[in-house]
């Protein structure tokens, strides 16, 4: 952890933080941060995570990756460049931990779906719902609804909104997280952080996941110049992991160097923008561009190999068409639920009974945004009498 008073003048102090929704008196151990992040490991949102689908879905294997596990490590990363910036780890955390909460069952198949069941009651953002889950949907203290975070944690949950969306929460909440994406404004380093540990996270471990299961091929990856380079360098270091059953060391060495690769390459970029821009503090952070970042080349790299995973694991025959049945179990619910509101447990019932527009619409889709991928599936299978997953 970071010695608060190592903390650089533009890191997020807890004792400056902007506060919480509902004043609490501090904890006498913990910084604000530090109960930012117990909260979210403690709240069901969390456990829940470790059956929802990062890629590949819970049942087609146990060593796959979930939104928990991608959780973790986002956080992991994070909190190792967090320290050579000399920014607060704790709040990278709390966030890092955070910023998957809202996701719904299938993955991205699931939001896209539930999306577009939304549509005519403005859409369905799953940032936005991640804020929901801390803001509203917990249920956990007698005092409020929601975890009742700090500011700076919920500003890095919020990591895209729409105008819209940011619109109604500056209505709800003046000057609040909904601000800054009025006035284009940045949120902190820690939040802009996560945002790039989560893209470096995600890369690194779909390229094992899609390895695992068969879809992409190492020598497929001798076309991705940035996982290849760190390939052949190892294969030169250790010549014995050609052999086919050393293989799998082999991907792991390559991954692990190439990982190293790119945290070096954001702390290089980010303390030289950083030292162009020399913010005094936090709010000087947020009327700056974007100050966490690759370097040119580097990003180049991390583009391409974005597009080699998307032409060819994210849109895999096999995987699409587990995705149209993934989507096609969160529109059936929807409209389940939605023509028969007290099929939902009684909590999302009793709200959705007082309106049939779209309070009954965000209610329907509060509740299918929370369910793991296998309650989902059961769901499905008590309600339509059809199984889709095995």
């Amino acid at each position: 952890m970071n010695p608060i008073s190592d903390l650089a003048a533009y890191a997020c102090h807890p004792a400056a933080t902007k506060g919480r929704r509902y004043p609490e008196t501090p904890a006498p151990t913990r910084t604000e941060y530090q109960r930012d992040r117990d909260r979210i490991v403690h709240s069901t949102a969390f456990r829940r995570l470790v059956y929802k689908t990062q890629v590949f879905l819970n049942h087609e294997g146990d060593l796959f990756r979930t939104r928990l596990t991608h959780s973790l490590e986002v956080a992991q990363l994070g909190r190792s460049i967090a320290r050579s910036l000399r920014i607060n780890e704790d709040l990278v955390e709390a966030i890092s931990l955070a910023h998957d909460l809202g996701h719904t069952p299938f993955g991205h198949a699931g939001q896209d779906a539930l999306h577009g069941c939304m549509a005519e009651h403005g859409g369905f953002e799953h940032n936005l719902q991640s804020l929901r889950v801390v803001d509203k949907l917990e249920e956990r203290y007698p005092q409020y609804d929601g975890l009742n975070l700090t500011f700076e944690t919920r500003e890095g949950v919020l990591k895209h909104c729409s105008r819209l969306h940011a619109q109604q929460l500056e209505n709800e909440e003046a000057g609040g997280v909904g601000a800054r994406f009025l006035r284009r404004e940045q949120p902190s380093l820690e939040a802009q952080l996560c945002n790039l540990a989560d893209e470096i996270a995600y890369n690194a471990h779909d390229i094992d996941d899609g390895v695992r299961s068969g879809l992409i091929t190492l020598a497929q990856l001798q076309d991705v110049p940035l996982f290849d380079h760190y390939r052949a360098a190892a294969q030169a270091e250790y010549p014995d992991l050609a052999q086919p059953l050393r293989q799998r060391r082999l991907l792991f060495e390559a991954i692990r160097r190439m990982l190293s690769a790119q945290v070096y390459d954001v702390i290089d970029a980010t303390q030289a923008a950083l030292a162009r821009h020399a913010p005094p503090d936090v709010q000087a952070v947020r009327q700056s561009p974007a100050l966490v970042m690759f370097g040119d080349a580097m990003r180049a790299r991390s583009l391409e190999l974005k597009q080699f995973l998307f032409k060819n694991l994210y849109r895999h025959p096999q995987v699409m068409e587990t995705t149209g049945r993934a989507q096609e179990v969160v529109r059936d619910l929807f409209a389940a639920y939605t023509t028969s509101p007290r099929e939902m447990k009684a909590a999302f019932a009793e709200q959705a009974s007082v309106d049939c527009g779209p309070l009954r619409a965000r209610a329907v889709a509060d509740f299918i945004a929370g369910m793991t991928d296998r309650f989902a599936a059961r769901e499905h299978e008590r309600l339509t009498g059809r199984r889709l997953f095995d």
